[in-house]
């Protein structure tokens, strides 16, 4: 008793602690949840005028690069205004007003701010601002911006006929979802399959698809004519431009400078493509102060609030604390001295169970536990009995027969070869049993299923057996009724029905009969041994299947049998995910039947 009042207040301390350990941390977190609020808004803020500014920037980029002037951009202006809240003014680079979402009222050059949100020029587009799209390239240039590539109405109702026809072909071969015929900035449209082009070896593609039409032969000849004089003027070699804008060097004399090439090429384009833009001009997104919404702000009434809230959780944490640890000491100290006898070899130690909650669920379980640990000692003892007198009798008329034939009382001839022989395969048929058992209890027991044809299995067992039941004049037989298919270990098998009916011969007197049978029962297969035997009481019918159990409670080995027999069935009725079962009636004989899911391998049987 007093080595318990050092765990308690040390179990104590350590709780009180622990609570005041969490209380500070709660109220760490709180104030760091408060303070960082206001951050979080602002952070959430932030990011929604990124994302409008961004928004606003690429569909003012896409105007411009799909018109030559800024005439019509007051709609696109209010509508954007409208859909993101912002006021929006563009301006032209000496700052006059081209388009204004204010209040019917345009803005003075001098109230707008100093510095312009952004520059929306089609032929320099701000990456930082712009989203990532399909057939961008590194030169800044916005892929809307086709200029003299746009197909006329005629080309693009020939291209679009084309590209019809090849979105029937492809649906006509059985592809009929994912088809999608989508269109490039210029109008060129093209056939995809699954989201991506279809490839060059489909036999549903068509060269006229990609053959450039006369307007784009023309537009991109134009293009090759700048680039070359460019590179001209730069001394460097000319170069042959393709439909994609790839280049490859016009002649053998000279490599083309890569960089020179590069340059060139945006500088054409851009000249190009300029007189079918909208001249670049400055943008202003501009939005009225608005008051960030947090929970609370951090005024001096609400920190005082804070502060109070924080003090009152500190004193009711540590309150409970206390009350609870004082609980938790009792059964602690409980399991802690059970736990104790037990080391010291008390098997028989318990611990009181009061009440529902976690304690009582602990101690339930520690009494379970001790239950269990306690009756695998016995079966641990009882097992070495067992094996022990199993043993003892075979190696006592080993010996009893070799001392004999030293003594030179019994000659050393055949028959007492035949003894020793017979003594021996009985420990080896004891060995055997416990190594099958063994492997069994561990999960080593290893089977190879195959498809298993039951009646065959059946007559194969009384073919076996057939002469030692004959022997003891008893009559056995084979009914066969529905026939089972399964798919299961036929050597485990045949091992497993042929223990059951060495068990059923031993135990019928002469005269009676041993049937053997094998039947559907729903999804199950059931394998049958009825005998017309002595039976078994109701009070040891549910021991059958343990180990060394004998009807005969003088252990005597006339009838054979080593008694683990049937637990080795009912260990390889496990292994097959199955049963293994008896009744029986005193005086009118027994049935023993293992039960395993039916059915062939292909028909959802077990694949080992």
């Amino acid at each position: 008793m007093r080595g318990d009042i050092p765990l308690r207040r040390s179990l104590r301390a350590r709780l009180l602690g622990l609570s005041a350990l969490v209380s500070l941390c709660s109220i760490a977190a709180t104030a760091w949840l408060v303070a960082s609020l206001t951050a979080v808004a602002i952070g959430r803020e932030h990011g929604q005028v990124l994302a409008d500014d961004a928004r606003i920037y690429d569909t003012l980029v896409g105007y411009a690069a799909t018109h030559t002037d800024w005439d019509g951009a007051g709609q696109t202006v209010h509508a954007l205004a409208r859909q993101t809240g912002r006021r929006i003014t563009l301006t032209d680079q000496d700052r006059r007003v081209l388009a204004d979402s204010g209040d019917g009222t345009r803005r003075a050059a001098g109230s707008l701010p100093t510095t312009a949100s952004a520059t929306v020029d089609p032929l320099a587009v701000d990456s930082a601002l712009a989203p990532r799209r399909d057939g961008a390239r590194s030169d800044g240039i916005d892929p809307r911006a086709v200029g003299p590539f746009r197909l006329p109405g005629k080309e693009k109702a020939e291209l679009d006929a084309v590209a019809d026809r090849v979105a029937a072909c492809v649906r006509s071969t059985g592809r009929l979802s994912g088809v999608e015929i989508t269109r490039q900035p210029n109008g060129r449209p093209e056939v995809e399959f699954d989201g991506q082009a279809l490839e060059t070896g489909d036999r549903c593609a068509s060269s006229g698809l990609h053959r450039l039409t006369p307007t784009e032969s023309k537009a991109l000849t134009q293009l090759g004519r700048l680039v070359n004089d460019c590179l001209t003027g730069r001394h460097a070699p000319r170069i042959q431009l393709a439909a994609d804008l790839a280049w490859a060097p016009s002649t053998r004399r000279g490599a083309p400078d890569s960089r020179a090439v590069t340059t060139c090429l945006t500088t054409a384009r851009r000249e190009q493509l300029a007189p079918y833009v909208a001249s670049p001009v400055l943008l202003f997104a501009t939005a009225p102060d608005q008051k960030i919404a947090t929970f609370f702000d951090l005024s001096g009434a609400n920190r005082t609030r804070i502060s109070g809230a924080a003090v009152a959780v500190l004193l009711v944490t540590v309150t409970v604390t206390f009350v609870a640890g004082t609980r938790m000491v009792r059964p602690l100290r409980a399991l802690t001295g059970a736990a104790q006898r037990m080391a010291e070899g008390d098997q028989n130690a318990r611990v009181e169970v009061s009440g529902g909650d976690e304690f009582g669920r602990l101690a339930a379980a520690f009494n379970l536990m001790a239950s269990r640990r306690q009756q695998l000692e016995e079966m641990r003892r009882a097992l070495v009995s067992d094996v022990a007198h199993e043993l003892r009798g075979p190696l006592g008329n080993v010996r009893g027969w070799l001392e004999a034939v030293e003594d030179g009382v019994v000659p050393a001839d055949e028959s007492v070869v035949s003894s020793l022989l017979e003594e021996a395969m009985l420990l080896q048929h004891i060995i055997d049993d416990l190594r099958d058992l063994a492997a069994a209890d561990a999960g080593a027991l290893r089977l190879h299923p195959e498809d298993v044809d039951a009646a065959a299995l059946l007559a194969q067992v009384a073919r076996a057996h057939r002469a030692g039941a004959a022997a003891a004049g008893v009559d056995l037989r084979v009914r066969a009724g529905q026939v089972p298919a399964l798919y299961a270990d036929p050597v485990r098998l045949r091992q497993a029905v042929g223990n059951l009916v060495s068990n059923a011969v031993r135990h019928t007197p002469a005269g009676g009969t041993v049937t053997l049978s094998a039947e559907v029962e729903g999804d199950e297969a059931v394998f049958a041994v009825e005998d017309t035997g002595s039976g078994i009481g109701a009070e040891e019918l549910p021991k059958v299947f343990d180990r060394f159990w004998r009807a005969d409670k003088s252990r005597s080995r006339q009838s054979g049998g080593s008694g683990l027999g049937l637990s080795i069935v009912r260990k390889l009725a496990e292994a097959h995910g199955g049963t293994a079962n008896a009744t029986s009636v005193p005086g009118a004989g027994s049935v023993f039947s293992l039960r395993l899911p039916a059915g062939p391998r292909g028909a959802g049987g077990r694949d080992g």
